[in-house]
């Protein structure tokens, strides 16, 4: 056997056994006439002992090794004289009596230690090296954990694993997609899918009545930390369900998931929330609830009062920040600036500081008594100690936003975004359609194939912009992990809704004909729910980006510098494909 044990396994209760290990050399540390290796795997590090006196050539031999070789070793486990409590292995050292340099190593650019010296750009560079870091690898671990134990779960409630294509049709009304020329169609294109959404109805109506599928998806969307252009999918389709079915499913996936993996055991029902509720109160459909700082509008308070921001603004809102009121003014006035940054787009910040006596010192108290900034104190339920944040604007929405960003940048501050805490949130009744700008025409929230609430089907004719969306998100920590919804399986209402997203019959057919000619043959009530696997494996991993639990992750740019892709193609390819490029 090329190793009998790996260097994570060997423990005290194996001393005086003969061994044979091998993997990556992690450093090498000289002491007098005694050289010690730390020999790393995938499963831990073991320390290995090479004496001179006992071995002279093979303590040389040893002093020539490098970070990195590859090497194999035979020796005798030992109980260490001074042992390491912080390694599992740490009881334990191999008194080495063969060595096998196998493969010699060049000096790596970064140190493979817990706490690299490594920058972001250089890691993934040579991601194949950071990946043999002990925390990079135990994302990954994790990852493999939670996937086997959401397949264990869900075959044990009958749902069937289905893979369906990733060489599919370019669909409207999404992300934008990425697109494959096809050789043999000149000048055709497949996409890649941004969801198996269509085909898992299809499924539906092909009598598969529990699908899922651990899928890959891509979107040709601008990046960030939560974001990457391909990402993994829990993708999951159930028939004869209504919304309750499918948050009960899955809410019990995600306790499971917290249990097994984590040991938290979540009894209480998650909570739930509409979306206007939401937006009303946080500015945000994915709403942290490990804090408090609900939004209060004070309108009422404080317009008519001769401060003209106010008076003129659509809306006045704010957040109490608990035992803030030590706040300086330069740490006000940054908070200020962080408001009127431009990605958030606020135009200034009222402070308001609850005194130990409970007096109310404010930004703006030239423009109201005492008796009005009490009657604010009274609403935020403001104590002593607290600090008030307001904002304004001439957009409700838009202000509440703004909003949320300050809410959640105070909540940072404070220290109140606490990693080992979870809170779990359904956010449900969403909108159906939102207004595009950019389009001039309103476009379906989550896509055209969600159903309408059943009680504001007879609004889409008269005033689409209410109806409500049998949709549901899941949301833990602020972060959207999970959504779905109740899909359409009438060919008419199909037809309707497509006529309000502003497409003609004769579109809708050219796009979307194969699956309304489904429908007629018997199509089964369905609805579903994808969790995003990156962002659920980042949570768990307490981790601030979905880079560090993904192999091989592309930067901001979404590029993958290890690989240098994307890449251009040889002028044959292109002729071949039918495809010039227009440089400009």
């Amino acid at each position: 056997m090329f190793r009998t044990k790996t260097c994570g396994e060997l423990r005290l209760e194996n001393a005086g056994q003969d061994v044979t290990l091998a993997g990556w050399v992690q450093r090498v540390r000289k002491m007098g006439g005694m050289i010690f290796v730390d020999l790393r795997d995938r499963y831990g590090i073991t320390q290995l002992v090479f004496n001179e006196s006992a071995d002279a050539e093979l303590c040389k031999a040893a002093s020539q090794l490098g970070r990195e070789f590859v090497i194999q070793v035979k020796g005798t486990v030992s109980e260490r004289s001074s042992k390491n409590p912080k390694m599992p292995t740490g009881d334990i050292e191999i008194l080495v009596s063969q060595l096998n340099v196998i493969n010699q190593a060049l000096t790596p650019p970064f140190t493979i230690e817990d706490n690299t010296d490594g920058g972001d750009d250089i890691r993934m560079k040579y991601r194949y090296l950071d990946l043999r870091r002990t925390a990079v690898r135990a994302n990954l671990e994790l990852r493999h954990k939670i996937v086997m134990e959401i397949r264990k779960f869900l075959d044990s409630l009958n749902f069937m694993e289905v893979e369906t294509p990733i060489l599919i049709n370019s669909t409207p009304e999404g992300a934008r997609d990425f697109v494959v020329p096809s050789r043999m169609n000149p000048g055709q294109f497949y996409a890649l899918p941004q969801s198996p959404q269509i085909l898992k109805q299809l499924l539906m109506v092909s009598g598969f009545d529990r699908y899922f599928q651990i899928a890959k998806c891509f979107r040709d969307e601008d990046l960030r930390a939560d974001r990457q252009p391909e990402f993994t999918q829990i993708d999951c389709e159930m028939s004869f369900v209504e919304q309750e079915d499918i948050i009960s499913i899955f809410e019990s996936l995600a306790k499971h998931l917290f249990k097994t993996i984590l040991g938290i055991d979540m009894k209480e029902a998650f909570p739930r929330m509409t979306w206007q509720d939401a937006m009303k109160y946080y500015g945000s459909d994915k709403p942290d609830l490990r804090f408090d700082m609900r939004f209060v509008e004070i309108d009422g308070i404080m317009k008519g009062h001769g401060f003209g921001v106010f008076d003129s603004a659509a809306y006045i809102g704010g957040i109490c920040a608990k035992g803030a009121a030590s706040y300086t003014r330069k740490q006000i006035d940054a908070l200020t600036e962080f408001v009127k940054r431009p990605q958030i787009g606020a135009k200034g910040l009222v402070y308001a500081r609850v005194e130990q006596d409970g007096s109310v010192k404010s930004s703006v108290d030239k423009f109201y008594t005492q008796d009005v900034l009490q009657e604010m104190k009274k609403a935020f339920n403001a104590e002593a100690g607290d600090l008030i944040l307001i904002l304004s604007g001439d957009d409700a929405m838009k202000t509440r936003k703004q909003l949320s960003e300050l809410r959640l940048e105070m909540a940072s501050q404070l220290g109140l975004r606490d990693k080992d805490k979870f809170v779990c949130l359904w956010v449900i009744d969403f909108p159906m359609y939102e207004w595009s700008e950019e389009e001039n025409r309103l476009m379906a929230m989550h896509h055209p194939f969600t159903s309408p609430k059943l009680e504001d089907v007879d609004m889409l004719d008269t005033n689409p912009e209410s109806v409500r969306a049998n949709a549901y998100d899941m949301v833990i920590n602020g972060v959207e992990v999970g959504g779905g919804s109740i899909r359409i399986h009438d060919s008419v209402l199909q037809q309707k809704i497509f006529k309000v997203l502003g497409f003609t019959p004769e579109q809708a057919q050219q796009k979307f004909g194969f699956l309304m000619n489904a429908f007629k043959y018997g199509a089964p009530p369905h609805g579903g729910l994808a969790f995003g696997l990156d962002r659920l494996v980042s949570l768990f991993a307490k981790l601030d980006s979905i880079r560090d639990c993904i192999a091989f992750p592309k930067n901001n740019s979404g590029r993958d510098v290890m690989l240098d892709a994307p890449g251009y193609l040889d002028q044959s390819q292109l002729d071949e494909l039918k495809i010039s490029i227009n440089n400009k």
